[in-house]
């Protein structure tokens, strides 16, 4: 297999070599392969995470957090939000708690993605730390989401986090906190459009459905008289 491996390296030989060292606990001869898998797929996620897994049962922590941090840093990965919620699940399970929330903190800067900001509210929930108000630091976590998603997120991704706040609210909150979520739902409104084909054509028209978020209306005025002021004081300037 060995021969096999070096004329034509494919997945399904690396498994099974690697499946036959562990059965005959070759531990080390496992490492070598998987290096040598990595070096002929470094993209591939899943065959990170089993290398960590490894690791983590012969008990070699900081190994598996190498491996995982080495992952991570990949330029390329055929599944980035497997892996990194393997490495945040492995941090949670060595209660390794500021880990695995600073783990969180790094994905954010990658990705904005709403799924993402709600794994995170319900880590912080599920926090069991001392001295932690768990619920106030989560609530945080949704507000952040939000306001970044408002900022640069679609508004299903916008309308997707205020629902998981709500039903965060609804488990943990108090009065005050659920009407307060729940006034910053999104009112849809649907409305018929026009579209075109590729060549400019009128194809008819189709359905679109309009996200309009409380906060933006309460925003708007403040924009408005901001402009009026911006415009009041470049006139000044052109007038002396």
């Amino acid at each position: 297999m060995g021969v096999a491996l070096g004329l034509c390296p494919r997945d399904k030989l690396f498994r099974g070599y690697i499946d036959l060292e562990i059965q005959l606990r070759e531990f080390e001869r496992c490492r070598i392969l998987y290096e040598k898998y990595l070096e002929f797929g470094s993209e591939n996620c899943v065959t990170w995470i089993r290398f960590a897994e490894l690791e983590t049962v012969l008990g070699d922590i900081d190994r598996a957090r190498a491996i995982y941090e080495l992952a991570v840093n990949q330029q390329r990965l055929d599944m980035p939000e497997v892996l990194w919620k393997s490495y945040i699940d492995f941090e949670t399970l060595q209660g390794e708690t500021e880990k695995a929330r600073k783990l969180y903190e790094r994905l954010l800067e990658r990705t904005n993605h709403f799924k993402v900001w709600m794994s995170y509210a319900q880590f912080e929930a599920s926090s069991e730390e001392e001295g932690i108000d768990n619920i106030s630091v989560a609530r945080r976590v949704f507000e952040r989401g939000n306001e970044a998603l408002r900022r640069g997120g679609t508004p299903e991704e916008r309308e997707g986090i205020l629902q998981a706040w709500c039903r965060f609210e609804e488990e943990y909150g108090d009065e005050d906190s659920k009407a307060k979520v729940k006034n910053m739902l999104p009112r849809r409104i649907k409305k018929r459009v026009p579209y075109t084909s590729e060549n400019g054509r009128d194809k008819g028209w189709e359905e679109k459905i309009d996200y309009i978020f409380p906060e933006d209306d309460a925003a708007r005025p403040n924009l408005k008289l901001l402009e009026t002021a911006k415009a009041w004081k470049k006139r000044k300037l052109e007038e002396s």
